[in-house]
């Protein structure tokens, strides 16, 4: 019997799309590159400028305490959320709902403004001015950690939800109290869950911060704008936040494929550790 040769099918229609699609991107890259109404020479000059590499560090600051606080209050209030007390799983879902539901720029300007209808605050003899406390900075910070927290809150909520009941017998069996088994055991299962997302926001958040250039809260863009609003290189300026933008991302991207490879590895060797304890404790409990 003679062996049949499989051709594959020729699919002309994938061709022909893969071909005008590469010739639409030669043409705007030509049509960019040829642009006479760019100044090329301009970019690499900005690129290292001392006012874009102060905007990069308030950038990656503002990322980074956001970051930080949401994740905090994202676990406290997916824990709230699946308590069964139905005043604080209210205050939790009522929270996600409100900060979810208005747009972060919106909020952003309302944190600026909050000196308009609350412009001070008074506790016996101690006055202090909204003006002093909240500023820009401030302002951005706030608006980026509570919207960002909303969020975190469904993404811990959904890990938490994700372990197996079984690993909280099991942990039962073994001993542990609801918050060890909640810190050893459960939470360290989740984040094979919580992680990925957690570093989808980051480098969303990395992004995002662009928006509190609104309130002029120096960061990247903002920088970006205050040099272009004295010598009018608008695409020159911009073409090099976005640069920046690029770099950051990707660096955030490789740093969360390395945590990722590393937590899997080791939530891998928690999971399996307790099964086996788990194990050996139902034989033990048969023999005897």
């Amino acid at each position: 019997m003679t062996s049949q040769k499989v051709i594959p099918a020729r699919n002309w229609g994938q061709r022909a799309a893969a071909a005008l699609l590469i010739a639409l991107v030669a043409l705007l890259l030509f049509m960019v590159g040829t642009s006479r109404h760019i100044s090329w020479s301009a970019i690499p000059q900005y690129i290292f400028d001392e006012t874009i590499l102060d905007g990069i560090r308030l950038t990656i600051l503002f990322t980074v305490l956001s970051m930080i606080i949401s994740i905090i209050a994202g676990a406290i209030l997916a824990m709230l959320r699946l308590s069964p007390n139905p005043i604080l799983a209210g205050f939790a879902s009522l929270y996600i709902w409100f900060f979810r539901g208005t747009p972060l720029l919106v909020q952003i300007i309302f944190w600026f403004n909050i000196q308009l209808f609350i412009p001070s605050i008074d506790v016996g003899a101690i006055h202090i001015d909204m003006n002093v406390i909240i500023n820009a900075f401030v302002a951005a910070l706030l608006a980026l950690s509570l919207n960002e927290a909303a969020y975190m809150a469904e993404i811990m909520r959904g890990g938490l939800m994700a372990v197996d009941n079984g690993q909280n017998e099991a942990a039962k069996a073994l001993g542990y109290t609801p918050t060890q088994a909640m810190l050893r055991i459960i939470f360290p299962q989740a984040l094979r869950v919580i992680i990925p997302p957690i570093g989808n926001q980051t480098i969303s958040m990395l992004k995002t911060t662009s928006l509190v250039s609104v309130v002029a809260a120096q960061d990247l863009l903002t920088r970006a704008q205050n040099i272009y609003a004295r010598n009018f290189l608008i695409i020159e300026l911009l073409i090099v936040a976005s640069i920046w933008y690029l770099v950051m991302t990707t660096i955030a991207s490789a740093i969360q494929f390395v945590i990722e490879q590393r937590l899997g590895k080791s939530t891998n060797q928690a999971s399996g550790l307790l099964q086996s304890a788990l194990r050996l404790m139902r034989a033990e409990g048969r023999n005897g």
